[in-house]
């Protein structure tokens, strides 16, 4: 299956849980976001990409509406 990867920015609050259990936004700022199959998005962020999470279509698409998530390419 091919993976397309884009380039977007965190403009507001996005949440998702962490690996902890832990509800938190990802930080505003640059990420990467990579579609991993039909309803799962792999955001990714971090000075070396060392950050991310995995979130429902739905949530992104929402964010995007939101004007919270712009991708750039």
């Amino acid at each position: 299956m091919s993976r397309t990867i884009h380039h977007a920015r965190i403009l507001g609050p996005v949440p998702y849980l962490s690996d902890s259990g832990k509800r938190g936004n990802i930080p505003l700022g640059p990420c990467l976001v990579e579609q991993i199959d039909g309803h799962l998005i792999d955001v990714i962020w971090g000075s070396t990409g060392q950050k991310s999470t995995e979130l429902p279509l739905e949530e992104l698409a929402a964010a995007a509406e939101h004007g919270h998530l712009v991708l750039l390419d």
